[in-house]
């Protein structure tokens, strides 16, 4: 026996896969004996291959890690796959995502157990956040946790009275096709929806409103000096401006924050939590967008709900898609 396998002889080894429209990733990992997840190591693929060409791809990755490491396939306990949706979960079947042409009707957990000959679950990405984030993060010691992606789109994963919640069609967190205004930015197909608002792409499209306002008035802004550089405006671009004090792009962040608020308190409300995490932008923007959610709540949320729960970010940072994977294959196993 190797050296670095009697390293890890007394852990839970674990697999997964985190399958996105413009990547996906073999992420080899092990849960310790005070039960924190470790990565051992990950191989990143380009998705750029017909829907079977990229999954055998994807398993041989896979393959090629744990006989790097020698790790025998048999030690492996358990398999997690991470996917956006829609799909169903409780058959293992991806269902036609609008990021992955041609993954329809796929399914990767009978092809994954067939491949390694051990038990696979599958969630959408908010889902496997959520339990990476209430296991092993932010929310762990919580028994009622919201998730929110707050990145290239906005949606919720839900932990509620200590269980993952997916809904009777594994549809439950599409938080982001809430309608928050009749009119405004489009996210999730709909116009003033909380995506629209609260996404990389809605605050861009926010951005792209103020912009083309102040060059009307013969204005400019620090992230937008012509007309021209309207569509090369991002979240990313505005935050920047924002931090270096650039009024109309923090006034666009606030605007944001604004209606983060509006969709956390009708999510408060309902579910009464006892944390809401926040993830992808807050955590990198939080400063730009907190004051004006928080006040938004303040005068929103029924106080007994309100002074139940709290609000923070995610605490897995940048790892956090890597232990999503491997937190859904230990509760597979």
């Amino acid at each position: 026996m190797s050296t670095f396998l009697r390293c890890f002889e007394n852990y839970i080894m674990l697999l997964g896969f985190d399958i996105g429209g413009t990547k996906c990733a073999a992420v080899l990992g092990a849960k310790n004996g005070n039960g924190k997840i470790e990565i051992i190591e990950k191989v990143t693929l380009p998705t750029d291959q017909p829907v079977m060409e990229m999954i055998a791809a994807l398993f041989t990755a896979a393959e090629n890690l744990m006989e790097k490491n020698a790790i025998a396939k048999d030690s492996i306990e358990a398999i997690g796959i991470s996917c956006g949706g829609p799909l169903n979960s409780k058959r293992g079947v991806i269902l036609s995502p609008p990021n992955l042409p041609g993954w329809d009707n796929i399914p990767i957990v009978e092809m994954a157990e067939k491949r390694f000959g051990k038990k696979a679950t599958l969630q959408n990405d908010a889902n496997a956040c959520a339990v990476a984030e209430w296991k092993y993060g932010a929310g762990k010691g919580f028994n009622n946790v919201i998730f929110l992606t707050f990145g290239t789109g906005m949606g919720a994963g839900m932990i509620l009275d200590g269980h993952l919640y997916s809904g009777s069609s594994d549809s439950a967190g599409e938080v982001g096709h809430m309608r928050l205004l009749e009119t405004g930015p489009v996210g999730f197909g709909k116009a003033g929806s909380f995506e629209g608002f609260c996404s990389g792409g809605g605050i861009a499209q926010l951005a792209q409103i103020k912009a083309r306002e102040l060059l009307q008035m013969g204005e400019t802004t620090s992230f937008c000096s012509g007309i021209d550089g309207l569509p090369l405006i991002t979240a990313k671009s505005v935050a920047a401006a924002a931090y270096a004090g650039d009024e109309a792009a923090i006034e666009v962040y606030k605007t944001s924050g604004r209606y983060l608020g509006k969709g956390l308190s009708v999510l408060t409300d309902i579910l009464n939590p006892e944390l809401i995490i926040l993830g992808g932008i807050y955590c990198r923007a939080q400063s730009l967008i907190e004051p004006a959610m928080k006040a938004v709540i303040q005068q929103e949320v029924l106080p007994v709900a309100y002074k139940a729960g709290s609000i923070v970010p995610a605490a897995l940072g940048e790892n956090i898609g890597d232990i999503a994977v491997l937190a859904l294959a230990d509760m597979a196993k």
